[in-house]
């Protein structure tokens, strides 16, 4: 319990409570810890979700199925990701569905009882992280459809690979797809993005092995995703 305090402070929505005050409100919200086996689906598309997960080891991914019945990925978390947080206050169903990549240990918290007020200032804390988190949410996905919205695969690309080495605050990173994966992400063909990435190494733009990769000209990349 002592290592999950750690890590759940560490999340965007526990930030800036301490130990006590975490432990005493996740025993009033009713929060429970669940096991998962890979592949075992947490939420389903099409269905209500009325918590707030928190991973506490493993991997979750969150898929969306295209018009045309492709699996289109949304994100992955591990360890510290927060999911349902955008999902438990609406009325409609999830659109997506989220499966556990690897073998999880999930918290779970029903999303009334984390609305519900008790007067505490460690409640208060929470319910602002909370729009903190959904807000932050929406600037995503709004980075998402503005990347969508380029109209060559080397612009998406520039623009995506950029965002990434952003987020690692480096120039080397790995990212969280594979090869297949990404190309859903950017709503492409596989092999059109396997040649487009080939192109790019050539031309000494960047270095990559699989998921990882290191950016060699950032400046040529950032006037590319333009």
């Amino acid at each position: 319990m002592q290592n999950d305090l750690t890590l759940l402070r560490s999340t965007s929505l526990f930030s800036g409570l301490s130990q006590e005050d975490l432990a005493g409100l996740l025993a009033r919200m009713g929060a429970v810890r669940r096991s998962y086996s890979r592949g075992v689906v947490l939420v389903q598309a099409g269905s209500p979700s009325h918590n707030v997960g928190i991973i506490l080891s493993g991997r979750i991914e969150a898929v969306r199925l295209a018009p045309n019945g492709s699996p289109l990925p949304i994100t992955q978390m591990g360890p510290g990701g927060v999911f349902g947080d955008v999902l438990g206050g609406s009325s409609l169903c999830s659109p997506v569905t989220v499966t556990a990549c690897t073998p999880c240990e999930v918290m779970l918290i029903p999303y009334q009882r984390l609305l519900c007020p008790d007067g505490s200032a460690a409640q208060q804390q929470v319910l602002q992280n909370l729009v903190r988190t959904i807000s932050d949410k929406y600037f995503l996905l709004a980075r998402r459809v503005d990347l969508l919205l380029l109209r060559t695969l080397r612009a998406k690309v520039s623009s995506y690979l950029l965002s990434e080495a952003e987020r690692a605050g480096q120039l080397t990173f790995r990212i969280p797809f594979t090869r297949a994966q990404l190309a859903s992400y950017l709503n492409c063909d596989r092999s059109a993005l396997s040649r487009e990435l080939g192109r790019m190494q050539r031309e000494g733009l960047l270095d990559t092995y699989r998921s990882s990769f290191k950016l060699r000209d950032p400046g040529a990349l950032r006037k590319l995703s333009q």
